[in-house]
């Protein structure tokens, strides 16, 4: 892509569609600044009492998220997005109908568009693939895991299951990239390498999916998308939208955590910290490292594809923020239970304040709500209760140094000193609203600790496209 030309202010719309909120941020190209920014919970989950382990999420609920975050930027400013870049939520799997996927339809002076003839979006945090069911699969010829969640094990999962529903649509993708493809009018869906890997059966080092593995288990193989290197363009807007021209350049949808990391991670000796929903703590691999063919079960560390060949390890904790977000949840149901309402958001606040006055406990909690990946059938355990722990400030600090402690029992501090890190970058928004979790992080990692602003996907995937934009990708 050519390097920019003019005097103009001109900027990247980063996009990031969480699991649980949206964030937009508008890139400028020439400071590398964040001018402009929203962020909006998408309150997208689809409640199934009879099916506690379904987590699915509703993409019209999504998309009206976005369409709302989209109208808090400056419209004149949306007139000078030269590049749009998204990112999001990894391993989840959407279907959809080709060239009948969305509507698009004019609002007060833009174009928008609604989804239709679209599934439900299944989350990474779905269950329905039992450990008897994932041992029932082929094994991947892939250095990673196959788990319940990733969109190759769904996909799987409905065509034992439901067949039907699958015969419905005839195009799969993450919930980002179905916007990268409803943005360019896209009849097939483009994803990269960064969104491929999440969903297993991924040969990173030939990039390729593991067709054959795949056909012979009865995959249908023409729900896979094809695949483009991660930082590429996937085309241009179909028409306006929300004032941005039409014809303007999206990049091919990334994942969540690699902008996260690139946002951020400012020198080859950065480890990173990521705790919003889930958690991550990743370095980087050295240039030449190859990951082999044959995923390691057990291991609590992966290797995530990066950017330009490279890797990350990672150890990826399904339990972070919403370790906290099911103890609030607790909390205010049986405060409601009481005759008392009280909200989220103020029970939340009081337990940080609370766990900011007991500095230690001996109090123990493994927070494993929802096991882990390398050991899905752990569960969460309380340990060490005596008469004197029992109060809030107790118990509150006992979840964040747990939430902490089964991330470093994941990635011990031994092996960061190892890979030669000097310094841990804190990033997302439970490390940001919990001084508590960040005094336990402190504690636990021999390592200076530095918490940056504008650290997040939103505004790592801007600028993946503004390196690309000006030429130094």
């Amino acid at each position: 892509m050519a390097a920019l030309r003019g005097s103009s202010a001109k900027y990247v719309l980063g996009i990031d569609l969480g699991t649980t909120s949206i964030k937009v941020v508008l890139f400028d190209t020439r400071s590398k600044t964040v001018t402009d920014s929203c962020s909006l919970q998408t309150n997208s989950d689809v409640i199934d009492d009879m099916h506690e382990h379904v987590k699915e999420q509703d993409p019209v609920r999504i998309i009206a998220a976005l369409d709302q975050c989209m109208c808090a930027l400056p419209k004149e400013k949306l007139h000078d997005v030269i590049c749009i870049g998204v990112s999001g939520q990894m391993h989840g799997v959407l279907f959809w109908k080709s060239n009948t996927a969305c509507e698009w339809y004019s609002s007060h002076g833009s174009h928008k568009f609604r989804p239709q003839d679209v599934s439900h979006l299944i989350t990474w945090q779905d269950g329905r693939c039992t450990s008897d069911f994932l041992s029932s699969l082929p094994k991947p010829e892939s250095h990673l895991n196959v788990a319940t969640g990733f969109g190759c094990a769904s996909i799987l999962w409905y065509t034992k299951h439901s067949p039907e529903c699958l015969s419905k649509f005839s195009v799969s993708g993450t919930i980002q990239d179905y916007v990268v493809s409803m943005l360019c009018g896209l009849e097939v869906c483009l994803m990269s390498a960064q969104n491929a890997a999440s969903w297993g059966y991924f040969n990173t080092t030939n990039n390729q999916w593991n067709t054959e593995i795949l056909q012979g288990a009865g995959f249908p193989v023409h729900l896979l998308p094809t695949l483009v290197d991660s930082g590429s363009i996937a085309g241009q807007t179909c028409c306006e939208w929300h004032g941005i021209p039409a014809n303007t350049p999206v990049g091919a949808a990334l994942g969540d955590f690699q902008c996260s990391v690139y946002s951020c991670m400012t020198d080859k000796t950065d480890a990173v910290l990521n705790m919003s929903t889930s958690a991550q703590l990743t370095f980087s691999m050295p240039a030449d490292f190859s990951p082999g063919n044959v995923p390691d079960a057990c291991s609590p560390i992966a290797y995530f594809p990066y950017f330009h060949n490279s890797y990350l390890a990672v150890a990826a904790a399904l339990n972070g923020g919403n370790v906290l977000a099911a103890f609030v949840g607790m909390l205010t149901c049986w405060m409601k239970d009481f005759g008392v309402e009280v909200s989220d958001s103020e029970v939340y606040s009081k337990l940080i304040e609370c766990a900011l006055t007991q500095p230690s406990t001996d109090l123990r909690v493994t927070p494993t709500l929802l096991g882990e990946r390398h050991d899905p059938s752990s569960l969460a355990v309380v340990s060490h209760i005596s008469p004197t722990n029992l109060s809030l400030a107790h118990v509150t600090r006992a979840v964040c140094a747990g939430i902490v402690a089964n991330l470093a029992a994941m990635m011990p501090p031994h092996v960061l000193l190892g890979a030669g890190v000097k310094r841990i970058m804190g990033s997302g928004s439970a490390l940001s609203r919990n001084e508590a979790l960040r005094q336990e992080v402190e504690q636990t990692f021999p390592f200076p600790v530095v918490y940056g602003q504008d650290v997040d996907s939103a505004v790592g995937v801007a600028m993946v496209f503004n390196d690309k934009l000006l030429g130094n990708d």
